[in-house]
């Protein structure tokens, strides 16, 4: 008898996540002034490599200032990407290249001269080998996280997420989390008090630790720890400190969140 064959695997995925994190941390910054954010987004991808998806999450940070930098909204961070990556040589290695858009909707504060929205877009180009990861992102509009003047503002972003149970068996389904970043802004905003240039209020370095725990039913939990060197408190820094948020958004803290992909 014939044997019956298997149907063709399809090239298309698309998958799911939704987050509950005790807060967001974008770039080792607060965005939700510590308070929990809820977290989402779909991704498809083609077996060619390519992939797209959109992504969003609460904020708060746009509306936590004195003075607010939006007048209305500015609740929601809305993210949309794509891009191609794949491997080479031996398959421990790969690369990624894509652009990302980020959506800030709302109106800016017409109080604040030349208020500017908070959208951003870059485009990047990353490498990998097994758990490693070394990313860079480039802004390539002039208005970078509502800086003005700020095109070619980039961020570096090196990664690992080690499966410790590659190496010790009885920690198997945990990963160990690790970052280091650097923000380097570009241009000097016509804002800035005294002239002074984008890279000395607003660059700073920021890095985390942490370790996550894969759970049943592709659930995940996981907490954190988050610092930065660098950042001014002129550009990050609470009213007390010369800034304009509740509390330093740059400051160190720690988050803990449970995750379902699907």
């Amino acid at each position: 008898m014939a044997q019956a064959q298997a149907a063709p695997a399809s090239p298309h995925t698309l998958t799911g996540n939704v987050g509950l994190y005790s807060q967001y941390i974008f770039r080792g910054l607060t965005q939700t002034d510590r308070d929990p954010a809820l977290q989402g987004g779909f991704d498809y991808s083609h077996s060619s490599g390519f992939y797209a998806g959109t992504w969003a999450s609460n904020i708060s940070w746009l509306r936590d200032g004195t003075p607010p930098a939006y007048s209305r909204s500015g609740s929601l961070e809305w993210d949309f990407y794509g891009g191609y990556k794949g491997t080479f040589g031996k398959t421990d290695f790969s690369y990624d290249v894509g652009t990302l858009y980020y959506w800030y909707p709302g109106d800016a504060n017409p109080a604040i001269a030349l208020a500017t929205k908070a959208h951003t877009w870059e485009v990047y180009g990353g490498l990998g080998w097994k758990w490693l990861t070394a990313k860079y992102s480039y802004s390539v509009k002039d208005e970078t996280f509502t800086v003005r003047d700020s095109e070619g503002t980039w961020y570096l972003d090196i990664s690992a997420n080690v499966p410790l149970g590659d190496f010790v068996k009885p920690l198997n389904g945990f990963t160990l989390i690790a970052h280091w970043g650097k923000q380097k802004y570009k241009g000097t905003d016509p804002r800035n008090a005294g002239g002074a240039s984008n890279n000395s209020l607003f660059s700073y370095a920021d890095w985390k630790i942490g370790l996550s725990y894969a759970l049943p039913k592709d659930f995940t939990i996981g907490a954190f720890y988050t610092d930065t060197a660098g950042a001014n408190p002129l550009g990050y820094g609470s009213i007390a400190e010369g800034g304009v948020f509740p509390r330093n958004i740059a400051s160190s803290t720690g988050t803990v969140y449970i995750q379902k992909t699907f």
